[in-house]
Parts: C-alpha cells; sequence; structure tokens
C-alpha cells in the first residue's frame, strides 16, 4: 500500500454476505486471539506495523497478543532500503524482524520491486541502467534477509486497473516485459527458502486484472519461472465480490499458495459480515495460508475516516474483530496446502502425549522445515520438540516456535498463542536451516 492514500476501492460485483451461522467443526478448542485461531487451521494471522510504532506500548500489546505474523507497512521498500544507490539501509527492517523472532512470529516482506515509493535516484532512470539497478535491489535486498523471510512480495501493483487486463505503464515495465519474471528468478536465486509472491490490489474477484494476473502466473508455472504465492490485497468497501472464494480456488488450482495480503473493510452496517467471509473463503481453500490485516486500530489506518480495521481509535475489539475469531475457530484444523513430505518424520502420538512430523522443502545448501504438533487422546497445553539437526547445519530463523540452540539437538517450544492443542487436534511451527535438513525422528514432550 502507498501512502499517501491513492484512489482505489473500486466498486465490486457485489452481494450482500450474509451472517452465517457458527459452528465448531473437528475437535479444535476454541482460540481466544486471532493468531492462535488460525495456528490450530496451520494458517498465520497478521498485521501491518512499522518500526516506529514499537515505543508505542499499547499498540504493541495488541501486535504481541493477537498476531503471529508482521509484514512491514514501509520498513522494506525500495525508499527505506536503498535511500542512494548502492548503499542500502536495513536498520527498521531488521528490528521488525528482530521483534517478530523474539515473538515467535513469521514475517512477510514487502516490496522489493513496485512502481511507486522507489527512491528519487530510480526515479531519474530508464532503461538498462534501472533494469539493472532494480535486479540488483531485489538481489541484495533478499539476500540480506535471506532466511528469515517467510515470503517476499517480489512485484507489487504491476497490473493496469480498467478492462484490458494488460500491464500497468511504468518506469518498470518500459525496461521490457520480462522484468517481472527477472525479478521473480533473481529472488529465488538470493533466498531459496523464501516464498515468492505476486501481490495486487482490486483483485477481489474474476475480473479483467484478476484474469491478467492469473494469465501470467499460468504462464511462469508452465515455463518454470519461480512463483509461489499470489497476494490479494482486499482492500474492501461495504459489498463482497461473489467470486471472491472462487477468485482464490482458481489461483490455488494453478499450483500457487494464496495469500490476503492488506485487509481492512470500510465501516458500515457490513463490516463484520464481509470480514468473516474474507476468513470463511479463505479456510475454504486449502492453499489460502493466511491473512494480513493493513493495520491494528483504526486510528492507524491509511483510509482516513473509513475506520476499516478490527480495533477501534482507543484499542477496543469491534464487532468486526468477534465475527472474525468466531469464523477462524469454526474452520477447524485444516492445513493449507503444502509440498509433499520430502523426507517426512512422525512418531505416533501417545494417549495424553503429543507427536511430531517434520516436512521439508530442500535446496543446495538449506531448507525450510513444517513441523506438526499434534495432540493425543488428550489436550495438550503447553510443548516441546527435540530435533536432531545434521553435522554441518544450522538453525538460522524460526516462526511460531522459540528454539534452544541452532545445531545438534535443537528444542522448539511453544509460543503463547499455539501452545493448547484440543485432543486430536494439531498446530504447525517451521524453521529454516543451513546444511541438510533433519531426518531423525523428532520427540514430542507434552507439559
Amino acid at each position: 500500500m502507498p501512502i499517501p492514500r491513492r484512489a482505489l476501492l473500486a466498486t465490486a460485483v457485489a452481494s450482500v454476505v450474509a451472517a452465517a451461522s457458527i459452528a465448531v467443526v473437528g475437535s479444535a478448542e476454541a482460540a481466544t486471539t486471532l493468531g492462535a485461531s488460525a495456528a490450530q487451521t496451520g494458517r498465520y494471522f497478521g498485521v501491518a506495523t512499522g518500526a516506529n510504532r514499537f515505543s508505542d506500548t499499547a499498540y504493541m500489546t495488541i501486535v504481541n497478543r493477537e498476531f503471529n505474523s508482521l509484514v512491514a507497512e514501509n520498513d522494506m521498500k525500495w525508499d527505506a532500503t536503498e535511500p542512494q544507490q548502492g548503499r542500502f539501509n536495513y536498520t527498521n527492517g531488521d528490528r521488525l524482524v528482530s521483534h517478530a523472532q523474539s515473538q515467535g512470529m513469521s514475517v512477510r516482506g514487502h516490496a522489493l520491486l513496485w512502481h511507486q515509493q522507489q527512491p528519487s535516484w530510480a526515479q531519474g532512470m530508464s532503461g538498462s541502467a534501472l533494469r539493472n539497478a532494480a535486479i540488483n535491489h531485489v538481489t541484495q535486498v533478499a539476500t540480506h534477509f535471506r532466511g528469515k523471510i517467510y515470503a517476499w512480495d517480489v512485484v507489487n501493483e504491476a497490473f493496469a486497473d480498467g478492462g484490458s487486463g494488460g500491464r500497468r505503464d511504468s518506469n518498470l515495465q518500459r525496461t521490457g516485459n520480462d522484468w517481472i519474471e527477472a525479478a521473480f528468478r533473481a529472488a529465488r536465486a538470493a533466498d531459496p527458502g523464501a516464498k515468492l509472491c505476486y501481490n495486487d490490489y482490486n483483485t477481489d474477484g474474476v475480473n479483467a486484472k484478476s484474469t491478467g494476473i492469473y494469465n501470467m502466473v499460468r504462464d511462469f508455472k508452465s515455463r518454470g519461472v519461480p512463483i509461489d504465492c499470489v497476494g490479494l490485497q482486499s482492500h474492501l468497501g461495504t459489498t463482497l465480490d461473489s467470486t471472491y472464494q472462487q477468485n482464490i480456488q482458481r489461483f490455488a488450482d494453478l499450483g500457487v499458495d494464496v495469500q490476503i495480503t492488506e485487509l481492512d473493510v470500510a465501516q458500515g452496517g457490513n463490516q463484520a459480515n464481509i470480514f468473516a467471509a474474507v476468513t470463511r473463503a479463505c479456510l475454504a481453500v486449502a492453499r489460502c495460508t493466511g491473512i494480513t490485516v493493513w493495520g491494528v486500530r483504526d486510528s492507524d489506518s491509511w483510509r482516513t475516516g473509513e475506520n476499516p480495521l478490527l480495533f477501534d481509535n482507543s484499542g477496543n475489539k469491534k464487532a468486526a474483530y468477534t465475527s472474525v475469531l468466531n469464523a477462524l475457530n469454526a474452520g477447524g484444523p485444516t492445513t493449507p496446502g503444502s509440498p509433499s513430505p520430502s523426507p517426512s518424520t512422525s512418531n505416533p502420538p501417545v494417549p495424553g502425549g503429543c507427536a511430531a512430523q517434520v516436512t521439508l522443502n530442500s535446496w543446495n545448501g538449506g531448507y525450510t522445515a513444517t513441523v506438526r504438533v499434534s495432540a493425543g487422546s488428550s489436550a495438550v497445553s503447553n510443548w516441546s520438540v527435540a530435533v536432531t539437526v545434521p553435522s554441518g547445519g544450522a538453525v538460522t530463523s524460526t516462526w511460531n516456535a522459540t528454539n534452544s540452540g541452532t545445531s545438534g539437538q535443537v528444542t522448539f517450544r511453544n509460543v503463547s498463542y499455539n501452545g493448547q492443542i484440543a485432543a486430536g487436534g494439531f498446530t504447525e511451527f517451521g524453521f529454516q536451516g543451513t546444511g541438510t535438513g533433519p531426518t531423525a525422528t523428532p520427540t514430542c514432550t507434552a507439559g
């Protein structure tokens, strides 16, 4: 999202979202925070923030309590990270990552390339000089944060509004129609473990713009261009497109994850219902892996006067908050799409205990690991998982857990929002490492 606000809230082909009755399914216990309830389904529920907010105690109390993922609102954009060509500034981005790691949160990186919020030196460039500078920027920033970012918005808002379904005219587009592909290839080389996303707005249903993006993703997948996810910003008005879930599903069917990346909804009589409907749509599609709201309190929003967030100006929970929490808890423990185990190691749950299963996504020199912690016949209140990291390797980052040690036997423990697991239920955490991923069976201990 740019700051200041841009006019983008297109009126969607709408259907009034009816309130739905809530029934808890499966064996999931009702969680009491957004991050905990999302974690029950293997997803994240995140928020956009910035290092300038860290001194606001009331604000940070909500952030640390409610969310299990952070995205930098502005601190990782081009103008912030490379204010002068070749001279990089990661201070605030590093602060955000460090805070997320201390809280067991994952981090979404936003955004490597965008036609707005470019530094002045880049705005004055064109052609091959800009192309080379842009690819170098992707390489340097993704390399700096390597192993610490769950998913990057590699390219942001490159498609035009209106009915053409084509690319937006910009200085980046004028460097060649393959600039997006080049950016994704550079990001993959710089950080093989991060999911690489394309992110855009006014894509909240099947329309010309989302179809143009769909066709690009389909082309990339057919040619082996590394793209792992699509971000739907979902800056919504007072209605929701009737094809919202259908649009999520068609991207998932291409073999990419979908993330709701910048959710906010104009306040009105239908706000709570729309927030809940978006949440249910994400839960209904296995490859919709998480939701991020674009701010905490209404007073923090870029949409001045529209009160589009889950907390009011004083930090009180709104009806929209309750509707999202209920929708998440009603979703039950479903698992978003993930790579097939390669390898997967597990031990069976014991009565009253827990089990752990590790799934690896490996490349030459590193890997990411997703660990599912499952309860046996009794609920678990706290858990720890011991994983043996092969000799020569080390854990570089962890999300949805804290770790003791980085090599040899590493112990991971729950964070505040995912320690309680209902009987027969599960939660997930992840970590990234260098070397070869763990193959020995992990040990889970319930406390």
